[in-house]
C-alpha cells in the first residue's frame, strides 16, 4: 500500500513539473510577443507622428494659396477672404408662422387620445 502512495506521488509530481514548465514556457512566450507588440506600437505611433507633420506642412494656408493660384484656370479656385462671410444680421431666417407651432393633444379620461 505504502509503494502504491510513493508511485501516486511521484507521478502527481511530475505531472505539476510538466505543467509548470508548461506554463512557464507560454508565459515567457507570452511576454516576448508583448514586448514586440509593444516596440510595433512604438513604431506606429512615431511614423504617426510623421505623418501628422506632414499633412500639416503640406496643409500651411500660403501653400494651398499658392496651388490655387497656379491651378487657376483648371479649378477656378478663388482665395478665400473675409468678405466672403456675412454677419449674422444678414442671414434671412424663415419667419416662424402660427401654423407651424405643434398643438397640444388633449387626453381623454378613459387614457385614449383625442
Amino acid at each position: 500500500m505504502r509503494s502504491l502512495f510513493y508511485i501516486t506521488s511521484a507521478l502527481g509530481l511530475i505531472a505539476l513539473a510538466f505543467w509548470a514548465y508548461h506554463e512557464n514556457f507560454l508565459t515567457q512566450r507570452m511576454l516576448t510577443k508583448t514586448e514586440q507588440l509593444q516596440t510595433e506600437i512604438g513604431q506606429s505611433r512615431a511614423k504617426l507622428r510623421v505623418l501628422r507633420a506632414e499633412w500639416a506642412y503640406l496643409n500651411r494656408p500660403e501653400r494651398l494659396r499658392d496651388l490655387a493660384a497656379l491651378n487657376f484656370d483648371r479649378l477656378h479656385l478663388f482665395p478665400l477672404s473675409s468678405s466672403h462671410f456675412g454677419r449674422a444680421d444678414q442671414v434671412a431666417y424663415p419667419r416662424l408662422e402660427e401654423r407651424d407651432l405643434v398643438q397640444p393633444v388633449a387626453a381623454s379620461a378613459r387614457g385614449g387620445i383625442e
